[in-house]
């Protein structure tokens, strides 16, 4: 079977790892299209080296660039013409304009079309958005990164085959446990968007609650850099890392003792799955996320959960594992043991090449 994939995420070099697992998986022959840049919020990121392996890869301009829901693949047409493949799998909601584009490209071409959706929101789109989404759901098939998403995907009317896989996956020997070097610094950490809806203010002020010898550590960037820089003034507990490479985040999370994704949300969004923690967890850190979104359901049991913009519970949560070493070490295992069963590129790339096989083995849409 040949399989395109096009995916803006690509632009990490980090995404690339659950290529190398799908592309080894029997009968599957692999095609990645990535695009050459990715604007977001107003920095371009040009994308990261890589070598492939068990996969071909093409990096391509995009057009309207930085427009989440408008950009498309001018170069999509000339490679389904050239590889002709049996499947398009578009790494986009069915209602963004690439997904259309890909959609229309591969059926004319014969080719079968596979979508991914995250919005697990059920929330209805204004013209085109609306229109790009009913094509879409009549000729394609879907996979949702949540149980929510694919919820949402059927109480809007979708028919056709759905698959619940999330799009992110770690590599357990690259995302793992190093050597517990012990120490006296209790190292609270935080990766993600400095934006308001991440609930990293809502962080800065619990860690600066706690008394002793304690640091924060802020690896990200975005639209509160200068805020956060001023609320965390005078404090040089508190670190501001900038946004850093994808190949030093295994490193970044292992210097913690615990992770904190403290999601407040924001009218029609909420979060939809916090890669961060899964990273955290694979390298044997204890992690607290607050209970926006999915942020529950992808940590289960393997963390503690705090109400959403409740500072005084993150603070108290904080305070535990800083005395209970041996709770964060409970922790820190059960968070390891989850994404070894659930989370690993080779389980991600197993069901998502057995989806694959399931639509085109049946009826033609």
């Amino acid at each position: 079977m040949k399989v395109l994939m096009a995916s803006k995420a690509l632009v990490m070099g980090a995404y690339h790892a659950k290529l190398v697992a799908l592309g080894a998986q029997p009968g599957i022959e692999l095609l990645a299209l990535a695009p050459e840049s990715w604007i977001e919020g107003g920095r371009r990121q040009r994308a990261e080296p890589v070598s492939p392996e068990h996969y071909g890869l093409r990096y391509q301009p995009l057009r309207l660039n930085g427009r989440f829901h408008l950009h498309w693949w001018p170069g999509l047409a000339g490679a389904v013409r050239e590889f002709q493949p049996d499947l398009v799998h578009i790494d986009e909601e069915p209602y963004n304009a690439a997904t259309v584009h890909a959609c229309r490209i591969a059926r004319s071409r014969g080719a079968r079309v596979v979508f991914f959706a995250w919005q697990n929101i059920r929330r209805r789109y204004p013209p085109p958005f609306a229109w790009f989404e009913r094509y879409v759901f009549g000729r394609a098939a879907g996979i949702a990164g949540t149980a929510t998403a694919g919820d949402v995907l059927r109480a809007k009317g979708f028919a056709g085959p759905l698959a619940v896989i999330p799009q992110f996956g770690v590599d357990p020997e690259r995302f793992a446990p190093g050597d517990d070097g012990g120490g006296s610094t209790f190292r609270i950490g935080f990766a993600g968007r400095l934006v308001h809806e991440k609930g990293i203010e809502l962080l800065v002020e619990a860690a600066r609650r706690i008394d002793g010898d304690v640091e924060l550590l802020i690896a990200g960037a975005g639209p509160l850099d200068d805020a956060i820089g001023g609320q965390a003034a005078g404090d040089d507990r508190v670190r501001l890392l900038g946004a850093l490479p994808s190949a030093e985040m295994p490193g970044f999370y292992r210097d913690l003792d615990v992770l904190v994704l403290p999601t407040l949300g924001r009218r029609g969004w909420t979060e939809q799955f916090g890669r961060a923690a899964i990273e955290a967890m694979a390298c044997g850190v204890s992690v607290i996320v607050s209970d926006a979104g999915e942020l529950p359901a992808v940590v289960g049991q393997a963390g503690r959960i705090v109400p959403a913009g409740d500072v005084e519970a993150l603070q108290r949560a904080l305070t535990d594992l800083r005395v209970d070493a041996s709770e964060r070490s409970r922790l820190a295992e059960a968070g390891r043991a989850r994404v070894l069963a659930e989370f690993t590129h080779a389980r991600i790339a197993e069901t998502t090449a057995a989806f694959y096989r399931e639509v085109m083995d049946g009826p033609d849409r």
